[in-house]
């Protein structure tokens, strides 16, 4: 048996909060949308191969303010003069709305937050986010430091921060991080933020922001959850902070430790639009709001044209969306499993015929259209695993053909085997293509020019045709217009086949023609069951065409 080498290698680098009562586990769900943060601008442009240029970094700001976002952290001022540029422009040209808050990072440094303030300047609204870090790593093997000279540092720079805020017109808040906070004691992360709050001295109407970052997820989310309760509970004056969460996915983690983090007693999300970030990236905000609106809680972000905000997120960092990426993903309400393609059909059909404003369709979490996704190019999609369910529906919403069952089930046949055969998905339109081309007024070795009926015997049609080449010219009679057009034929090429099945409808009027009717045959020698189509603006004459494309089909 294989196995993987250097496994003793690892070793457990969370601490456990002691001592909770895990009140978390008495919660279902999250009943409401939390403070939003977005770091798209900061830690997603940090992560990316070719950061933003200014312009790139104007148009994402737009975008995230019409989304919704009321805080928007713009950079780290002090690092560039990129970043620097970014602040002031905004400022300057008063891009900021009111209401919204642009947030700086800043790093326990004099002259990193003298510049910080600069940048920041006549804002009428900012926060200054202050970090250093906390875990055992980063004490022991960077800064060499023990725990009081770490509070020493957070400390430090939480003095200057408010001496520069008193002296630097505008309205500004602080948030402070301690950096690594998951690979940290967590008697340890309180005492630290314990000593920057009594250093900042929140208000009810100053309120501080403790942001309980996972720099590195290093545990399952339970774990997490249990930290972000002790904090809570172990905060001086929790009535004037925010707990801010700001998890980052190494494990795949991210959105579990939001959502448990949130029921831990969090108030506020750091996180960027689907997941950009540092290594695997941070929280996937698009994901995590639409979890809370499949649950019908409002996540107050509107995200309701997802492939408008794709496409600029898309454009300006250069980074892809995956198919697969929960909700924003292109094939990700995609079903090309037949008995998915069916069970959606039919849950579609159910609603519509009850009126019901629920949505409960199997397999759909929610409404596609809730997002600016379409059902026909997003929803059923066709290839050789695909049913007669899916292919069926394309064909009754995209071109008003709403087969019989029997029929519905040989065409997803034909088609599957074609998509097998060309090794590809096949389009609505390509569907359509091949009904129509291979079940629709099928031309072949016979042709009816010309029926006339009488009411005479019940009914009495005189049908000229082509058998061949040859043409032929007889009379008859039936019980309908179609029997007796089919006596005709069977009287022209012989006793090869009984008349099976036949159903008319009417087609929409985005049709050209209006009137579609589908025949089927049972052959005399096999028993093989074949069917036709027939589309005219009248009915007989879509009815003849009908069967007359299903004998071409077999002869």
């Amino acid at each position: 048996m294989n196995r993987m080498k250097n496994v003793d290698k690892y070793k457990r680098q969370f601490f456990p909060a002691e001592g909770v009562t895990m009140d978390w586990r008495n919660k279902d769900y999250i009943d409401k949308a939390p403070m939003w943060c977005s770091v798209d601008l900061r830690d997603g442009n940090q992560a990316l191969i070719v950061p933003m240029s200014l312009e790139e970094k104007l148009e994402f700001f737009k975008v995230l303010v019409d989304i919704g976002f009321k805080e928007i952290e713009i950079g780290f001022p002090a690092a560039s003069e990129t970043e620097y540029e970014f602040c002031r422009t905004l400022i300057e040209n008063d891009m900021i709305p009111d209401g919204v808050a642009i947030q700086v990072l800043t790093q326990s440094r004099e002259h990193i937050i003298a510049k910080t303030f600069q940048a920041i300047k006549g804002a009428k609204n900012a926060v200054v986010h202050l970090y250093n870090s906390t875990s055992v790593a980063q004490r022991e093997q960077v800064f060499k430091k023990d725990k009081k000279e770490i509070i020493d540092i957070a400390c430090f720079g939480a003095r200057l921060c408010k001496e520069y805020r008193e002296k630097t017109e505008g309205n500004f808040r602080f948030e402070y991080s301690p950096e690594s906070f998951t690979g940290t004691e967590p008697e340890y992360a309180a005492e630290i933020c314990n000593a920057v709050i009594d250093v900042w001295q929140p208000t009810p109407d100053d309120k501080v922001i403790i942001n309980l970052p996972v720099t590195v997820s290093h545990s399952m989310p339970h774990v997490y959850a249990n930290q972000v309760e002790y904090m809570c509970k172990n905060l001086k004056g929790r009535e004037n902070l925010i707990i801010s969460l700001h998890p980052h996915n190494d494990r795949g983690c991210a959105i579990a430790d939001s959502e448990m983090g949130l029921l831990a007693g969090a108030d506020r999300i750091e996180g960027t639009l689907f997941g950009n970030g540092e290594r695997t990236g941070n929280v996937d905000i698009v994901t995590l709001a639409l979890n809370m609106y499949s649950q019908g809680v409002d996540p107050e972000l509107d995200l309701s044209d997802l492939p408008a905000i794709t496409q600029v997120y898309e454009k300006v960092t250069g980074m892809k969306v995956y198919e697969r990426q929960p909700y924003s993903g292109k094939l990700v309400f995609a079903a090309f499993s037949g008995s998915h393609q069916d069970a959606i059909s039919k849950g579609m059909k159910w609603r519509e015929e009850k009126d019901i404003y629920t949505w409960t369709v199997p397999y759909l979490p929610i409404d596609p259209t809730d997002i600016g996704r379409v059902y026909e190019a997003d929803v059923i999609r066709i290839n050789s695993q695909s049913g007669k369910g899916g292919i069926g529906y394309i064909l009754e919403t995209q071109y008003s053909h709403n087969l019989p069952p029997k029929m519905r089930e040989d065409f997803g046949y034909h088609v599957k085997s074609i998509s097998d055969h060309e090794h590809k998905e096949l389009k609505p339109a390509e569907v359509y293509e091949i009904f129509e081309r291979d079940y629709i007024n099928v031309k072949g070795r016979f042709e009816i020019l010309e029926a006339h009926f009488k009411q005479e015997n019940g009914i009495t049609a005189t049908v000229t045709a082509l058998f061949d080449g040859k043409k032929s010219e007889v009379t008859t009679v039936g019980n309908g217009r179609l029997d007796a057009v089919n006596n005709a034929i069977r009287s022209i090429i012989g006793d090869i086949y009984t008349l099976d099945s036949y159903t008319e409808q009417a087609l929409s009027e985005k049709s050209n023609a209006h009137a579609g009717a589908y025949v089927s045959i049972k052959m005399n020698d096999d028993g093989k069951v074949v069917w036709g189509a027939g589309v005219d603006s009248d009915i007989i004459v879509a009815s003849i065409n009908a069967l007359v494309s299903a004998i071409n089909r077999r002869i």
